[in-house]
């Protein structure tokens, strides 16, 4: 059993996650913006968070930063999960900087469960 927090401010989203990879045997929680997000990484431990760029107010860039600065970045696999238009160039920065890795949305069911298996065994 793998354990994911999910950050992402769409709903359809979040709840479709939370009713596959709990169905699929992971313990997955969610939150809906960044803020929220930052919080529950400091407070718990993940084997996987599932981070969305593209956020209001506090953005998945700005929880980098922030894990960054508070030296916490690479304790937990932050996975960018995102539609975002960041370009791969602006991508791979933000994994120089400590993200593992990135998920580009839409993507289908199969796929991320078997890339999040990949990413736990990694």
């Amino acid at each position: 059993m793998v354990k994911i927090l999910g950050i992402d401010d769409n709903a359809d989203i979040t709840e479709m996650l939370d009713t596959v990879l709990n169905g699929s045997g992971h313990e997955f929680s969610f939150v809906n913006n960044g803020k929220d997000g930052l919080e529950k990484i400091k407070q718990n431990n993940f084997d996987i968070v599932l981070l969305d760029l593209s956020m209001p107010n506090f953005t998945g860039v700005d929880v980098v930063n922030e894990l960054i600065e508070e030296g916490i970045i690479n304790k937990q696999k932050i996975v960018l999960f995102t539609a975002s238009s960041m370009t791969d160039t602006e991508i791979d920065q933000l994994i120089q900087k400590g993200a593992h890795s990135c998920i580009r949305k839409p993507i289908d069911i199969p796929d991320l469960l078997e890339k999040l298996t990949e990413i736990e065994k990694s």
